[in-house]
């Protein structure tokens, strides 16, 4: 590409939110779009394979591998973050579970004074986005590109772990993204037959055959130019070439919520201390551009299972694996077509809470221990793990530039279990966990407890238990806030304050972390964007 190539907009990122905004802003014809991405195409067979994702968690060719700085609220370990680096970003290489959070996130949204956010204005942006398997109701779309389905088959696993939440006296819940969101039930999941469905696949890969739009893979962006405060085009690199692309409206930054707030920073508008530090000139000193840093910190337990119908088992098979590789071949079917966490639920860790704080599922694995290496070895027993995840973390944490090179991974501070609440609410969600894993419903498959062990006894005990071998739910959001205080990076119709021609769109604007999954969020913030953006073009 030239350099100096003129574009309307210049999105960086091709992530979840990012490859929705190349589709709706392309989509008129109207409007010429350049989407860079540092990764490249999504053409490893397992990224479409729904077991897949554990083949690609520390694969540095679709993944960031990425892990925190010695966090001292969990005893000074590094914890890892896996991010998408590929078409779909971690959309692409995530459990795919389907989740929108609690209607009550996002009425907290706007009663922050983010005008157009509450859960009745996001509400049509979900039906939008949605190809729902079940169907078109109040709550559900169908003939959105973004491809939503049950799981094809129903581990048995998850019979009885459902079975087992009812015995322990939590309502089922069918349907999680509905009316509520407290109780037990199946998760729907980002699949359409047995595939995995990332925006890669359901937004950019229809946009990509508009002439309007250019896509660039391995363009790695170095950043953000300006004129006075306004933000006219990129500069990045591709191999050992150093380009610009000028944006004639506006450049947008989908990077997620570790690389949105490094660029920003890289670029000029950050802590003004920080920028200096690292010898960049300063264009804005924006205390809050990686500040506020939330995600879902989380605990898994292990059991061994009576009986030999786990992920262990396959894997330790090579008759049961060759089997199972058959059959989703053939049928897209089996272990193979289905997500690791096949039910779940959500409940309160206090009963004054107005909703749900936790949110728990079974993983039909287990490996590496507690020690939390997600990717690692699977455990030669027949095993399963429980999880338990805190949804609305008083913890914070931060994204900082560790050095001016554009290369160089940012410094994740995340300081998951600094509010004494949040180890408090985990504790309790451990204690219940335990009660429903000894229910009458799941005693023909749940053995021995193996972790926490034996000398983990007291509340004090499970305690330290989280801080030793708690791990993230790989949802970390608000780096670049959105808000009208002073700290916040972006108004809300995601417009960095102060500039022209700047927006993020991502993970990175949520006021506060959803109560779930953040991928269906994300989503429907770019779809909201996408919107906010093309009436700004009318109305300038």
């Amino acid at each position: 590409m030239p350099e100096n190539d003129q574009f309307d907009y210049v999105i960086v990122g091709a992530g979840s939110a990012g490859c929705v905004l190349a589709n709706r802003l392309t989509e008129s014809g109207a409007h010429n779009v350049l989407l860079l991405e540092a990764g490249g195409r999504d053409t490893n067979p397992w990224l479409h394979i729904p077991l897949g994702y554990g083949k690609v968690f520390d694969d540095p060719k679709v993944n960031w591998c990425y892990s925190t700085e010695p966090d001292p609220s969990c005893n000074g370990r590094r914890i890892v973050q896996p991010r998408g680096k590929v078409l779909g970003g971690s959309s692409s290489i995530n459990g795919m579970v389907y989740i929108r959070g609690n209607a009550a996130d996002y009425d907290h949204w706007r009663q922050l004074g983010n005008t157009g956010w509450s859960h009745d204005d996001v509400l049509p942006y979900f039906r939008k986005l949605e190809d729902n398997a079940r169907g078109e109701d109040e709550f559900h779309g169908t003939g959105g590109p973004q491809a939503v389905s049950e799981q094809r088959d129903f581990h048995p696993l998850g019979r009885a772990h459902l079975a087992a939440a009812a015995q322990a006296g939590h309502p089922h819940n069918p349907d999680f993204n509905g009316a509520k969101q407290e109780g037990f039930g199946r998760y729907q999941v980002t699949q359409r037959t047995g595939r995995r469905w990332s925006t890669a696949r359901g937004y950019l890969r229809p946009a990509r055959k508009r002439p309007n739009l250019t896509v660039e893979t391995g363009a790695f962006a170095n950043r953000v130019l300006f004129e006075g405060r306004r933000a006219v085009g990129v500069e990045y690199q591709v191999g050992d070439e150093t380009r610009v692309a000028r944006a004639g409206r506006e450049v947008i930054l989908s990077l997620g919520a570790f690389n949105s707030p490094q660029l920003l920073q890289l670029s000029g508008v950050g802590p003004a201390a920080l920028l200096r530090e690292h010898g960049i000139d300063v264009v804005a000193d924006m205390p809050g551009v990686g500040a506020d840093m939330q995600d879902h910190y989380l605990v898994r337990m292990v059991y061994k299972c009576k009986q030999p119908v786990t992920l262990n088992d396959v894997m330790q098979s090579r008759m049961r694996s060759v089997g199972t590789m058959l059959r989703y071949l053939l049928f897209r079917r089996g272990m193979m077509a289905m997500a690791a966490v096949p039910t779940g639920g959500f409940f309160r860790s206090d009963p004054s809470l107005e909703s749900p704080d936790l949110q728990h599922h079974i993983v039909l694995y287990s490996n590496g221990g507690a020690s939390g290496k997600h990717g690692s070895t699977l455990h030669e027993f027949s095993g399963l793990s429980a999880t338990i995840i805190m949804l609305r973390p008083e913890s914070r944490g931060s994204v900082e530039i560790g050095s001016a090179d554009p290369r160089a991974a940012p410094l994740i501070k995340s300081r998951y279990l600094a509010a004494d609440h949040d180890s408090q609410a985990l504790m309790r969600g451990v204690r219940e966990v335990q009660r429903i894993m000894r229910q009458p419903a799941l005693e023909p498959f749940v053995g021995e407890q193996i972790e926490p062990g034996e000398d983990v006894v007291s509340d004090d005990d499970v305690i330290e238990y989280l801080r030793n071998f708690g791990n993230t739910g790989f949802h970390p959001t608000s780096t670049c806030r959105m808000g009208v205080d002073d700290r916040a990076v972006v108004d809300p119709r995601l417009r960095v304050h102060g500039f022209e021609g700047l927006r993020v769109v991502d993970a990175s604007v949520m006021p506060a972390v959803t109560s779930g999954n953040t991928n269906a969020p994300t989503i429907m913030i770019a779809e909201k964007a996408s919107d906010m953006i093309l009436e700004d073009a009318r109305d300038g």
